[in-house]
């Protein structure tokens, strides 16, 4: 591996003036302010909730900000994964030699909590970026150049991040995987027995058109990065609208489709969420019905009507159980959300509620459809 990472830092967004993503965090998710900066025509401003962070930097300035760089997206977009390293101008070195583009050359920067050095790669997911930051010495509340910000208690409703889902071009998750083992230290991750590193999980859908293919990747113990997922659609959708692909579409390329937050408690995260406004997306009515589904949620401790209420799925078996419920977009232009997560023992994805996922965009494409 060429530079391999060992934490997540920080997941960073770029969105014009005015969009009220980080509002938004803070409002209805729970997320704490926790440093900020202002100059070269950005704002940018680091939330917090518990060891999530993310960075929402907020205009178009003739530099680029601090940290990482100005894609010039079309639309707002989740643009930067932050990453610890123990040697940042190695990671650029060495990431240079495989053929990444370094777009922000090494640089050091210090106030007086001490110093860091972040170099800026390409990667090959659409216009995400990755920043490599090598940081031992620094002792600050977030990094050099932000001043920090006070924060009232937070909700506890957020642990960490759970995993991060990239949306594919149909066919490339073999070179994504392959590129973020060879240069990050990543390896496969098997969500089925015997399951194929080189063609991942296939989730077909319920009409049996379609579906999508998941690979899944982890960095070794001793790291704390969390699980990278890779999807893409398989052929054969009947309208073209399931989830990736209206991804792709209105994002205008590959990116990162979504952020999976993990909560200790997801019935309180969920409620807390809809009563600040959130938007929950709603599984199908059939959902409940399935044969055993009752029984299944009982086994697993909890009450069939309160999760349906909630509208907060549940897969698993023998003993291990996954709790999901999933946003509606935070942007306008219904591309990136956020997922909440609990797992009770299962390390998976839920084929299941991920099914329910996609039978629920397809409803509300429908309706959409008809409303027209």
């Amino acid at each position: 591996m060429a530079a391999p990472v060992r934490r997540l830092c920080h997941i960073a967004f770029h969105v014009p003036v005015g969009q009220p993503l980080a509002q938004d965090l803070q409002r209805i998710f729970g997320f704490q302010s926790l440093a900020a900066r202002e100059a070269d025509g950005w704002r940018q401003l680091a939330l917090r909730s518990g060891d999530a962070v993310f960075l929402v930097n907020e205009g178009s300035g003739t530099r680029e900000p601090l940290y990482g760089l100005d894609p010039r997206h079309a639309v707002p977009s989740a643009t930067n994964l932050c990453f610890d390293v123990p040697d940042a101008g190695a990671a650029a070195q060495a990431l240079a030699v495989r053929g990444c583009s370094v777009l922000v050359p090494p640089v050091s920067v210090r106030d007086a909590q001490g110093a860091v050095i972040y170099t800026v790669v390409s990667s090959p997911a659409g216009n995400l970026s990755l920043t490599l930051l090598e940081r031992a010495d620094y002792r600050g509340p977030f990094l050099p150049g932000f001043w920090p910000l006070p924060s009232a208690t937070g909700r506890d409703w957020i642990s960490h991040v759970d995993h991060l889902t990239l949306a594919c071009t149909p066919g490339s998750s073999p070179t994504l995987m392959h590129w973020f083992r060879d240069c990050l230290g990543f390896h496969h991750l098997p969500l089925s027995p015997g399951e194929d590193p080189e063609l991942g999980l296939e989730v077909a859908a319920e009409s049996g058109q379609g579906g999508l293919r998941l690979t899944a990747l982890q960095t070794p113990s001793g790291s704390t990065v969390p699980t990278l997922v890779l999807a893409e659609s398989l052929q054969g959708t009947a309208n073209g609208q399931d989830q990736v692909k209206q991804f792709l579409a209105r994002h205008r390329g590959p990116g990162l489709q979504h952020v999976g937050l993990y909560t200790p408690d997801i019935l309180k995260a969920t409620e807390g969420v809809a009563m600040a406004g959130g938007q929950l997306l709603t599984p199908p009515d059939a959902y409940y019905q399935q044969p055993g589904k009752k029984n299944q949620i009982l086994a697993a401790g909890h009450e069939p009507t309160r999760l349906a209420g909630q509208g907060v799925l549940l897969d698993g078996d023998k003993g291990k159980f996954l709790l999901q419920v999933f946003t509606k977009s935070l942007f306008a232009e219904d591309t990136f959300f956020l997922e909440l997560i609990q797992r009770q023992g299962a390390t998976g994805f839920g084929q299941g509620n991920i099914r329910a996922l996609w039978q629920s965009v397809e409803e509300q494409h429908t309706r959409g459809q008809k409303a027209r």
